[in-house]
C-alpha cells in the first residue's frame, strides 16, 4: 500500500456484500476514511464486524501491526442514511446488477456529494454510459470494476463512459495503485476486458462437448496438461457456479447482437434450469463430496501384443519432431511415399479434422489416427489423439499404447476439427486480437488484465506469439472450413500481423 496521502480522503461505499466489503478494506488500508451505507442498517454493522475480524487475522499472521489494524478500524464509519455520504470525494457503488437501481442511486447521490466528487460503479456487465445517462455531471462518473475476492484479485478495470473526463480515469487509476492494485483502462464495451476476453475458454469447451467429441473431465485434463491452465473450463464453471457464469454468457452474447464468437450453450442453460450449478450445491459438471470433486479415473492404456509399423503424413505439423518422438518411443517407422496395408497412419493437422485429412490425402480412414502437434511435445504433460468414425479399434489401441510408452498420459478423443487445445487456444487468441482491433484496450492492458484477472498461464496475445500467429491463423481458417461457422473467422488484427510476421503485441502508432 502507498504511504503517501490518499488521493481520495473520504470514500463512500454503497452496498455491503462481499464486493463492497472488499473495496472498503483496501480503501481503508490505503489511508482513506471509508463510509459504509446499505439500505439494511444491520448489514453495515455486520460488515464492520467482518472487516474488523479480517484485520485481526492479518495481525495474527504478522501482515499488519496492531496499531495499523486499530487505525483502519477507526477509519471505517457507518452512514445511517445516503445523505451521510455528503462529505465523500469518491463514492463506489456495489449493489445489485440492475440498471434501474443503479441509475436511481446515482441520481440521488449526485445531489448529495460535492460537484467535484467522483462517482463510480462496480458493475461487471452493464454499460457505464447507460448508468450515467441522465446525470447532470456524467464527466464525473466512471466504471471501477474490482474482482472477488478484492484484496487478493489485484486487477481493477477503469472504464470511461462516453462523457467521462480523462482526468477522472487517471485519478481512479492512481488511487487503485495506492490500494495496491493494478489498474487497466477499458472501453465501455460488454464485458469490459476480463469478462470479454474470458468468453472463449468456456464456450468453446462447451461446444466441443456438445459435438460428442469427449467428456468434461477429459477436456479439463487436456487444457491443464497441454497448455498449463490452473483449472479446466468445467472445473472453473463449477467454482464460479452456473447461476453466475451462464447469465454472463447470455448477457455478453445479447449485448454484442448475437456475435457468433460469444454464443452460449444449451448445456449450461439446461443445467442452470435444473439447479445443477456447481460446487456450492455439491453437483455440477462434477459431483462433490466434502467439497472434493469426484473424478472418474482415466481409461487404462490398452495392451497391444504386436505393434504395427507407423507411417506419418507428409503434411503433418511438426513432422520432424513427430518422427523423433516416434523413434524415442521405439516405433517401427515406414518412410515410403504411402503407407503399407499394415501401417498405422498418423496425421497431425492444424484445424482440420482427421476425416478431412484422410479424404484429401487419400489415406485409408480405417487405419488413420490424428495427433495434436500444435505445441512442442516436450512442453506438454499430455498427448492427445483423435480417431475418425472409421478408425479400427486395433489401430486406435495401437496408437494409444505407442504414445503412452514413456509414461506420459494420453487422451483419445473422437474426431474434431482442431482437437481440443487448438480450438480453445485459437478461440481465446482470436477474441483477444479482436478486442485490440476494436480498441477496447491496449495490448499491454489486455495481457495484464487476463493474467491477473483470469490466471491464464500467458496472456492471450503472448500465447498467440508463442504458438505462432500463422499457426493460429491456419487453425482458424481450417476450423471455419470444417464447421462453416463465422465464430472462427480470424480477426483482422490477427490476420494482418500473422501475414507480415509481426508480434500480436505490436500496436500501431
Amino acid at each position: 500500500m502507498s504511504t503517501s496521502a490518499p488521493l481520495f480522503t473520504t470514500v463512500g461505499i454503497v452496498g455491503t456484500g462481499a464486493m463492497g466489503r472488499g473495496i472498503a478494506q483496501i480503501a481503508a488500508q490505503a489511508g482513506s476514511t471509508v463510509v459504509l451505507f446499505d439500505t439494511q442498517a444491520a448489514a453495515v454493522e455486520k460488515a464492520r464486524e467482518a472487516l474488523g475480524a479480517q484485520w485481526n487475522k492479518l495481525v495474527e499472521k504478522g501482515r499488519l501491526t496492531p496499531e495499523q489494524a486499530t487505525a483502519q478500524k477507526e477509519r471505517l464509519k457507518a452512514a445511517p442514511t445516503l445523505a451521510d455520504l455528503a462529505g465523500c470525494d469518491l463514492v463506489v457503488e456495489a449493489v445489485v446488477e440492475r440498471l434501474d437501481v443503479k441509475k436511481n442511486l446515482f441520481a440521488e447521490l449526485e445531489d448529495i456529494v460535492p460537484p467535484t466528487a467522483v462517482l463510480a460503479t462496480n458493475t461487471s456487465s452493464l454499460s457505464v454510459t447507460a448508468i450515467a445517462a441522465g446525470l447532470k455531471r456524467p464527466q464525473q462518473f466512471a466504471g471501477y470494476h474490482f474482482f472477488n475476492p478484492v484484496p487478493l484479485m489485484k486487477v481493477v478495470e477503469v472504464i470511461a463512459g462516453l462523457k467521462t473526463s480523462p482526468d477522472v480515469c487517471r485519478q481512479l487509476a492512481d488511487y487503485a495503485r495506492q490500494m495496491g492494485h493494478t489498474p487497466v483502462q477499458a472501453g465501455d464495451t460488454p464485458g469490459f476486458i476480463v469478462n470479454h476476453a474470458g468468453r472463449g475458454y468456456g464456450t468453446e469447451a462447451l461446444r466441443i462437448v456438445s459435438e460428442g467429441v469427449t467428456d468434461f473431465a477429459t477436456i479439463d485434463r487436456i487444457l491443464k496438461d497441454q497448455v498449463g491452465f490452473k483449472l479446466g473450463p468445467f472445473e472453473l464453471m463449477d467454482l464460479t457456479a452456473l447461476d453466475v457464469s451462464h447469465p454472463v454468457m447470455e448477457s455478453i452474447y445479447r449485448q454484442y447482437y448475437e456475435e457468433p464468437r460469444f454464443r452460449p450453450s444449451v448445456i449450461t442453460a439446461q443445467r442452470l434450469a435444473g439447479g445443477v450449478l456447481g460446487k456450492k450445491v455439491g453437483d455440477g459438471f462434477y459431483s462433490y463430496v466434502d467439497g472434493a470433486a469426484q473424478i472418474a479415473p482415466e481409461p487404462p492404456v490398452p495392451v497391444v501384443a504386436e505393434m504395427p509399423p507407423v507411417w506419418v503424413s507428409t503434411r503433418a505439423a511438426r513432422r520432424a519432431e513427430l518422427y523423433q518422438l516416434l523413434k524415442d518411443l521405439g516405433a517401427k517407422i515406414e518412410t515410403g511415399q504411402s503407407p503399407s496395408p499394415q501401417a498405422l497412419t498418423l496425421v497431425a493437422p492444424l484445424g482440420f479434422d482427421v476425416t478431412t485429412v484422410a479424404v484429401v490425402e487419400r489415406l485409408d480412414p480405417a487405419r488413420t489416427v490424428g495427433i495434436d502437434m500444435l505445441i512442442d511435445d516436450g512442453a506438454t504433460k499430455r498427448r492427445v489423439l483423435a480417431t475418425n468414425p472409421a478408425t479400427r479399434a486395433d489401430m486406435r489401441d495401437a496408437a494409444h499404447a505407442l504414445f503412452a510408452r514413456d509414461g506420459k498420459p494420453v487422451s483419445v478423443i473422437r474426431d474434431s476439427g482442431g482437437f481440443v487445445t487448438q480450438r480453445v487456444v485459437a478461440t481465446i487468441i482470436n477474441i483477444a486480437a479482436d478486442m485490440c482491433q476494436q480498441r477496447v484496450c491496449t495490448p499491454k492492458d489486455l495481457e495484464t488484465a487476463v493474467t491477473l484477472g483470469l490466471g491464464y498461464p500467458l496472456g492471450p496475445l503472448a500465447m498467440g506469439d508463442k504458438f505462432g500467429p500463422t499457426n493460429v491463423l491456419e487453425v482458424l481458417f481450417n476450423l471455419q472450413t470444417v464447421y462453416g461457422d463465422p465464430r472462427y473467422r480470424p480477426s483482422p488484427w490477427l490476420r494482418r500481423r500473422g501475414a507480415i510476421g509481426l508480434s500480436l503485441m505490436h500496436e500501431e502508432d
